[in-house]
């Protein structure tokens, strides 16, 4: 008797993961918010740095700001118009986490002959850090000790 899987226990429509996937999960949407979260603000550093069509970009950034993970700011430099600046909001900035988890999978997975070109340290003690889980408790779980629960 076969005991394969054949549905997800929650459906794509229903699976906050799979809407959040939808919301970021493309290319262009996550190369954003990465150089935002590098700290680039201006339409003209994200369609330099990351060579991305202007018309695509601007559609991903007003889906950025509606979704409220950018948020937009007017600036004016000396004899030019007015432009805007986008800067992560507080729901882009919790992505942080996800995004650096992301990067260390890559690290660990995609280029482990390769020194990873950025590493996160604790501020005062200078420590590495490594993105994981926590229990309520603040203590660090294994992922091989995690068990998904299913609301019924």
């Amino acid at each position: 008797m076969s005991s394969r899987i054949r549905r997800s226990a929650v459906a794509p429509e229903s699976c906050h993961l799979a809407r959040a996937i939808d919301l970021i999960g493309d290319r262009w949407s996550l190369l954003i918010l990465r150089s935002a979260l590098f700290g680039l603000r201006r339409f003209e550093d994200f369609q330099t740095e990351l060579e991305i069509p202007r018309t695509v970009l601007s559609g991903r950034l007003q889906r950025l700001v509606s979704a409220r993970l950018l948020e937009k700011s007017a600036y004016r430099e000396a004899g030019k118009r007015h432009r805007n600046e986008y800067v992560l909001s507080a729901a882009g900035r919790a992505l942080q986490p996800t995004l650096m988890a992301l990067t260390q999978w890559s690290d660990d997975w995609l280029a482990p002959e390769s020194p990873p070109p950025l590493s996160l340290r604790h501020a005062q003690t200078r420590q590495s850090v490594r993105a994981g889980f926590l229990d309520e408790a603040g203590q660090g779980v294994d992922p091989e000790d995690i068990r998904i629960t299913y609301r019924r």
